[in-house]
């Protein structure tokens, strides 16, 4: 386990504590204001499987999967991106496919990779080779 009272202590609380599946940095400047410690403590927790990776400044809760026993995004990595966006200030919405889909224009199905946002964004969301495109609305 981790030492009393250190930062890494602090964000693995907050992490196991929390609802939300993704996290950035933002969330933990209540503890330090410093990005090198608040990174520092992310890697350790990435080291030790409690994180993920998904984007530059961008992490996940982790959890072990039963079927390929390895780790894996919890929640799945298209609601941690969304979620994600969402805390980097982007808005999200629902893509032109999945409005015909809902309004029963469309029977295809959207894949859930495509996120909708409302201006233009550079930052890629991915994991294991499955990443995040963004359609502009």
């Amino acid at each position: 386990m981790y030492r009393r009272k250190s930062l890494i202590l602090k964000i693995y609380k907050k992490v196991q504590r929390s609802k939300d599946t993704a996290f950035v940095l933002a969330d933990f400047y209540t503890y330090c204001t410093d990005n090198d410690q608040i990174l520092r403590a992310l890697r350790k927790l990435v080291a030790d499987k409690v994180l993920i990776r998904i984007g530059k400044g961008a992490y996940a809760k982790a959890k072990l999967s039963a079927l390929t026993n390895d780790y894996v995004v919890s929640g799945g990595i298209i609601q941690a991106g969304r979620q994600a966006l969402q805390k980097l200030g982007i808005k999200i919405f629902l893509t032109q496919a999945e409005k015909d889909y809902n309004n029963g224009i469309s029977t295809q199905v959207p894949t859930g990779r495509v996120v909708g946002v409302n201006k233009r964004v550079s930052r890629t969301i991915s994991f294991r080779g499955t990443k995040l495109t963004y359609e502009r609305i």
